[in-house]
């Protein structure tokens, strides 16, 4: 290998190494910032979502908290705490009927003694009535200070729950207390269908509501012996003392044993004394956020690659050209010296040899020099008839503008400014319209007349149409009504259904989409056909559903955005056969009623 080609291979090496380097550091880079971005926007959703289910758990203890304060001023708990009998019967009675009425689980009051006196589950296999409810805090609790809110495990049901209780009767003279017992099932099972993790653990840090049941009754941090002593007395959980969760919490981050790790949100519920803990999967996050830096680096690493293979090229290509540069002179000065020897052994040959040579070069001159001519004609005509045209045009206008100043033609031309004026506008109101619809938003509902409405979706998909060779009948009634509605919103489900049968009639022979706007009594209806394939009845509903969709591109979201968009405007959008054999998307909206003065 010559020194020269050594140094070419070391020089590239190292080019080599430099664009690994420099890859290698933009994939440190951007996967670090991705990481962050990705945990950041999983944190914000994690704590909208963790806001909406400690708003939804408050709300269920909330509706029951003034039940307790109803059912001691129940005409039979007097009677049924103290003497018993028919009244005991009779709030058996009151309090099933509320239970039902209200949704909570069970209703009861226990006389002082600490037995339940009465229940809305008496007489079935699980009732309360007859049990000591002695050693339970709330008891105590609502005799010495009115009213107490306790979370237990039922010690008759087993099912765990909350027991907000109340004193009947005065500090002096109790007759016993009340309680309403709820439980959270319900939220649990819609935040396990949601896919939710979610945990509610108490003061002392115990779990005692969330999706996952395999942690309930366990603790996210150790419990001093004084507050384990306190849980078996009062049997908050039953027989079960609260262990491990196998959560370690830090940093707003959790990990579990088996070491997966979860962005932790924390909510706040003061009311009850308890935190809402969000749990978000972080490996799905970090997984996502991996998967765009390796694109963001493969992209980056080919177009670095490209561009050493074009600079090499580039270098490769002029080192060509000079070595053929080199071989090209060193064959002319070769040639040159062979015609030099030539020469000398011509002029040996004498003058009449010179005189006829002389003559052959002049010839050949004459023949150069009129190659030369010809060829500057050919460019000369060329350039000419290039700028004949301009010139012309430019003649031509001037003319006509002296004429018409001589003629002071001054209508025309205030015809000719109209026109411009004109043209401007139209110009002014496409791209506002354009800016309008891109900038959709939640528009606050207006009086709109429908056919504005009708007249911008149409300015949005008509080029379109006519660029497609797409025939778009529109058909609407006279005297159209105006409604109340977000304008841009119902624009944009015309033009989503307009679109969508645009695609629908693709490769169709005698393409055809036809709007009809009409009024059917207290609603307007438009209705979008087309004779292209049409859709399956089967299927009439499924295509409303989010993500489906049955072109390649497409996102499987226009016609179910379309159809909540009509839905909060009191409307309806269905499917149908059109009478070409397409499909027909029918839009119905209600018209404003009249209001009474």
């Amino acid at each position: 290998m010559s020194a020269d080609a050594r140094f070419d291979w070391l020089r590239w090496a190292a080019v080599a190494w430099a664009l690994v380097a420099l890859v290698v550091l933009f994939a440190v880079a951007f996967g670090s910032s991705a990481r962050r971005d990705a945990i950041e926007q999983a944190r914000t959703q994690a704590v909208r979502r963790a806001a909406l289910e400690a708003g939804a758990l408050a709300a269920e203890v909330e509706k029951f908290r003034v039940l307790p304060f109803v059912l001691v001023e129940l005409p039979d708990v007097a009677e049924a705490l103290t003497a018993g009998g028919a009244g005991t019967q009779r709030l058996d009675r009151t309090l099933r009927a509320l239970a039902q009425q209200t949704g909570a689980t069970v209703f009861y009051a226990i006389a002082r003694d600490g037995i339940a006196r009465s229940a809305s589950n008496a007489g079935d296999p699980d009732s309360f009535v007859g049990h000591d409810f002695r050693f339970r805090p709330y008891f105590v609790d609502s005799l010495r200070n009115g009213q107490s809110e306790y979370f237990a495990q039922g010690s008759v049901t087993g099912r765990p729950g909350l027991f907000l209780a109340r004193r009947a009767g005065t500090a002096a003279a109790p007759a016993g207390v009340v309680v309403v017992k709820i439980e959270f099932d319900r939220i649990e099972r819609l935040w396990r269908s949601a896919t939710q993790s979610v945990l509610v653990v108490d003061r002392d840090g115990v779990i005692v509501v969330g999706s996952d049941r395999g942690r309930r009754f366990r603790t996210i941090m150790p419990l001093s012996p004084e507050r384990r002593a306190a849980i078996a007395r009062s049997r908050q959980f039953g027989d079960i003392m609260p262990g491990d969760a196998g959560l370690r919490v830090a940093d707003g981050v959790a990990r579990t044993a088996d070491g997966r790790r979860f962005l932790l949100v924390e909510q706040p519920l003061p009311s009850l004394n308890w935190r809402l803990l969000h749990l978000e999967p972080l490996a799905p996050v970090l997984a996502a956020a991996d998967d765009r830096t390796r694109v963001a680096t493969l992209v980056i690493a080919v177009v670095l690659t490209a561009a050493a293979g074009l600079v090499y090229w580039g270098m490769t290509r002029r080192r060509r050209a000079h070595a053929a540069r080199e071989f090209l002179e060193s064959e002319v000065l070769r040639r040159t010296a062979e015609l030099t020897d030539a020469y000398r052994d011509l002029q040996a040959e004498g003058e009449e040899r010179a005189l006829a040579d002389s003559r052959y070069r002049a010839a050949r001159e004459e023949l150069a020099q009129a190659n030369r001519l010809g060829s500057i004609g050919t460019i000369t005509t060329s350039v000419a008839h290039e700028l004949n045209q301009p010139l012309a045009a430019i003649r031509t206008a001037a003319e006509n503008g002296q004429k018409l100043l001589a003629r002071e033609r001054i209508d025309e031309t205030r015809e000719n400014l109209s026109l411009i004026v004109a043209l401007t506008q139209r110009i002014a109101s496409i791209t506002g319209e354009l800016l309008s619809y891109a900038r959709r938003g939640r528009s606050e509902p207006a009086l709109v007349p429908l056919d504005e409405i009708v007249d911008g979706a149409l300015l949005l998909v008509g080029d379109t149409f006519r660029r497609a060779g797409v025939a778009l009948e529109i058909v609407r009634a006279p005297d159209l009504p105006r409604l109340r509605v977000a304008r841009i919103r119902i624009e944009q489900v015309l033009v989503n259904l307009l679109t969508n049968a645009l695609d629908a009639v693709a490769g169709v022979s005698g393409a055809r989409v036809v709007l009809k706007v009409e009024r059917r009594g207290d609603a307007v209806r438009l209705g979008v056909a087309d004779n292209g394939g049409g859709v399956d009845p089967a299927m009439a509903e499924a295509i409303f559903q989010p993500f489906y969709t049955g072109k390649p591109a497409g996102t499987g979201l226009g016609l179910g955005i379309s159809r909540e968009i009509v839905q909060d405007h009191g409307g309806t959008l269905h499917v149908t056969r059109s009478e070409a054999g397409g499909a027909l998307f029918v839009v119905d909206l209600p018209l404003e009623k009249e209001r009474v003065p």
